[in-house]
This record gives structure tokens, sequence and C-alpha cells, in this order.
């Protein structure tokens, strides 16, 4: 039996990573839950709406304490979380307040009123690009020595496996933005400067109202890289809202230039960064669900077609 609400996107998703290991999971959801709530001493709410790759629902603690609770199928990506989460320390994010790795599982801060920055108008990105930048210049630190992070290098690895799914080929990815995304991964990879622990995933709806400061972050990926990478995520999101907006490509140059200004970094570095991503993130969809890329791969031709 599957959690009462359950998102459908979430139960969509989990069989199309997952396939027979995800629907074991999700029978097995509804108990896990209860013997964490129990574990933690949680009252437990109806799931947040647009879940997509883990269960995240907000509870209460006994002591009237506001909190989520969050829980995927036990990978790398849920221990790197719980790590970043460690090492940032509540600082331009929300604070992990218990974790179980055996079971996929976290605790944190609930952060409100919680209103995402994706609310934003488009009239207002300006306002909505400076927020991230302060969140951004916040969470930039020193990697732990001992981290289990992956690098960007590693990330980019994933279009040696797009190559490898289509013999050598591109498959349905406009051939001239694969090469130029290798191009650039090639390029700027060497060339990075010191890198910090990113949160590597830094986009619209991982950036909230708060109390406690006006902006904070969650869901970060944790990974090791320069702080130029970080603007990527933000270049080509809110998706897939962004793609309505009118004269895109415009507002797409303002945010690079406006980026480079507050964060006093190489307009082209960051474009550059934007286009490799966005391809990146095109496979990582089609290899994950064999659908949805289209939309990243719009960002990276307006970033590509408009580079100075």
């Amino acid at each position: 039996m599957l959690p009462p609400d359950l998102p459908p996107r979430l139960a969509r998703a989990m069989l199309e990573i997952y396939g027979e290991w995800g629907a074991a999971w999700l029978g097995v959801l509804p108990d896990l839950l209860a013997d964490l709530a129990a574990q933690w001493g949680l009252t437990l709410g109806p799931p947040f709406p647009n879940l997509s790759y883990n269960y995240a629902a907000p509870a209460t603690r006994a002591d009237g304490e506001a909190v989520v609770l969050k829980v995927g199928i036990p990978n790398r990506e849920l221990l790197t979380e719980m790590a970043a989460l460690d090492a940032y320390a509540g600082h331009g994010i929300t604070r992990l307040l218990a974790s179980d790795a055996d079971r996929g599982a976290l605790l944190v801060e609930r952060l409100l009123p919680g209103v995402p920055l994706a609310s934003l108008t488009p009239g207002e990105d300006p306002r909505a690009t400076t927020i991230a930048a302060n969140v951004m210049r916040q969470l930039w630190r020193p990697a732990p020595a001992d981290g289990p992070f992956p690098t960007v290098a590693d990330w980019a690895r994933g279009l040696e496996r797009l190559r490898a799914e289509f013999d050598g080929g591109v498959g349905p990815f406009p051939r001239r933005l694969v090469e130029q995304a290798e191009a650039l991964f090639a390029d700027l990879l060497p060339s990075q400067t010191a890198p910090v622990l990113l949160h590597g995933d830094l986009h619209h709806e991982n950036i909230l109202s708060a109390t406690r400061a006006p902006w904070l972050a969650l869901d970060p990926k944790g990974l090791v890289g320069e702080p130029a990478y970080e603007v990527g995520s933000l270049l080509r999101n809110p998706m897939p809202y962004l793609l309505a907006w009118p004269d895109l490509g415009r507002s797409l140059d303002r945010r690079v230039a406006q980026l480079a200004d507050e964060l006093e970094m190489d307009k082209a570095r960051l474009r550059g960064w934007g286009i490799a991503q966005a391809v990146l993130s095109g496979w990582w969809s089609y290899e994950d669900h064999g659908h949805g890329w289209e939309g990243a791969l719009r960002i990276a031709e307006l970033l590509a077609g408009r580079g100075e």
C-alpha cells in the first residue's frame, strides 16, 4: 500500500529510475515513515506536492518544532546531501537535525514562511538573481578533506555515458551542442580556481524565505568545484516556467551579466558553465526518465547563440 497523498510524479520517477527496486521501496514506504516518526517523535503531515526523487513531508516534533522529514532510496546523493548539510551547519541553508543513512532519511529544519524564490515574477528576476547570489556567497567554503563529495569532473563524465549510449553518436541531442559542451568541460575543468564545497543544485525552488535569515537554501547535492560552476542551475531555472518568458535570450544575457558583476566573475566563464551544464542536465533527464530533456537544451541553445 502506498502512503496517502503520494504525489504521482514521485511514484513515476521511482519506477522510471529504479524499476523493481523502486516499486519495492514504494511498497515499504508507509512502514518506513511510521518507524521514522516513532524514532524521532514526529507528527507527520501530508507530503509536499512537487516531489520527484525523494519523499518529503512537513512534520512537528513533540516540543512543537516545525521540521521536514525527507526519505529516499539510500544512495550516494543522499549521503552527500547529509554530509553537505553537516558541513554547512545551517550557514545559508536549512539545519540538519538528525539523519539515518541506512534508511536514507534525514530530518531538517523547516524553513518558514517557506515561499520559494520561484514565486517571484519574471519582472522581479533581477531581485531574485541578487538573492540567489547572496545565498551562494554564504554557502561557499573549503570542502572537508575527507568528504564523500563528487567533483565537477566526476559529473562531467556523464557526457561519456551519453556517447556510450549512442555508440559514439549523440542520439536525439543536437550534435553541435554536445560537442560544444564537451569542449567547454575540456577547457574549463583544468582552469578552475580553488575548489570549494558547492550546493550543486541551487535553483529557484531550492531557495526559500525564512525567519532566521531572509532566504535560505535546502536540498544540496554536495559537490566540489570552483564557485563559478554554481550558477549553471540558476541560469536554466525555474523550469519549465522560464521557457514561457518573453525575449528569454535577453533575460539570460542580463542574468549572466548581473551574476558576473555581483559575484565578480568572468562573463564568458559563467556562460560556458551554463551551456555545459544545461547539456549535461538534459542528458541526465534522458538517462533517468527517457524524457524531459528538451527544456535544458533550449536554454543551452539560447546561451550558446547569444554568447559574446
